[in-house]
């Protein structure tokens, strides 16, 4: 049999409409076809255990009395511009990530152990590893 006339038979007759049935709408129709979620978040979990964090180093007694250093020179200047670099814990897991954040000091909060900069970003003192101080506002004198 020919392929042209292999439907030439129903190929003119009317498109059905059934009686019984009301019609589906578009969206119900491509729902039929979406695809079978019977692992719904397993490739976010996938992207989750992949993604790495930085295990937290340990300073020794030398770095900690560096840093304490650094922290007095800005507490004694205010406004000071510096660059902290300290480790921020990951929320989801186990480890977390290095940041180094840029900023003027604005204040040292004893109580919380913490270094605020002046565009509010609270720093614990505990995960500082490293301050570069870039100019200190030193009182002007002749």
């Amino acid at each position: 049999m020919n392929e042209q006339n292999k439907y030439g038979d129903i190929i003119s007759l009317p498109h059905h409409i059934s009686d019984k049935r009301k019609r589906m709408s578009l969206h119900d129709r491509a729902a039929q076809f979406s695809p079978f979620a019977a692992l719904t978040g397993h490739s976010d979990a996938l992207s989750e255990t992949a993604r790495l964090t930085d295990s937290r180093a340990e300073l020794d007694e030398s770095e900690k009395e560096l840093i304490d250093e650094k922290l007095h020179r800005l507490i004694q200047n205010p406004k000071t511009e510096a660059a902290l670099i300290c480790f921020m814990p990951d929320s989801r897991k186990s480890g977390g990530s290095y940041l180094r954040i840029t900023g003027r000091f604005k204040k040292f909060d004893a109580l919380r152990r913490e270094i605020v900069i002046s565009d509010g970003t609270a720093i614990p003192v505990d995960n500082i590893f490293d301050i570069e101080i870039f100019a200190e506002n030193l009182p002007y004198s002749e």
